[in-house]
């Protein structure tokens, strides 16, 4: 997997073997950060990647300008990946990693921190639901902050019922839902 743009564009990101990472494809990641690109300004952000895995959400912000990023991953594999990953970078002093779950991170309170937030899931894993309303409602985004989810078509029902939106964008099997400040 490779970073798309930005001042590390084509270098290389570390995954994690096995069945506990799904990263976004690179197609679907280009798409994202087009569409984000056209909301958002990345330089001098601050900005946060839930369920990191490899981090490549996160360090494809931190290419295009973000000036730090926190991560959030408890599984001990891919934070081990995810900090080899900031290190190869020489990022270690733009990026800090939490090893806890998305949602004991969603409940430290952390009021108006973050330009963007996104978070990739695993796709049937739905504890999205109280960490995306912890992160609304404790004002984790600052204001004209975005927080993106990516989810899986197969999840599409139980998603708009607890999500009380409707995805703004399909990609392949994924889906998009976009919350604002």
């Amino acid at each position: 997997m490779r970073i798309i743009t930005g001042i590390y564009k084509g270098r290389i990101i570390k995954v994690p073997k096995g069945k506990s990472v799904r990263p976004t494809t690179d197609k679907n990641r280009e798409a994202i950060f087009n569409y984000l690109a056209n909301i958002l300004d990345f330089d001098g952000i601050s900005a946060c990647d839930i369920y990191a895995g490899s981090g490549s959400l996160g360090l494809e912000t931190l290419s295009r300008g973000a000036a730090n990023v926190d991560f959030v991953e408890k599984n001990y594999q891919c934070y081990m990946t995810l900090k080899s990953n900031i290190e190869s970078l020489d990022e270690t002093g733009s990026c800090r990693v939490f090893k806890i779950s998305a949602l004991q991170f969603s409940q430290i309170e952390k009021p108006g921190l973050y330009d963007l937030i996104l978070a990739d899931p695993p796709f049937f894993k739905f504890d999205i639901y109280p960490v995306v309303k912890n992160l609304v409602e404790r004002d984790y985004l600052k204001e004209n902050g975005v927080l993106l989810v990516e989810r899986s078509v197969q999840t599409k029902n139980e998603d708009v019922e607890n999500f009380g939106i409707e995805p703004f964008k399909r990609l392949g099997d994924s889906l998009l839902y976009q919350f604002n400040a």
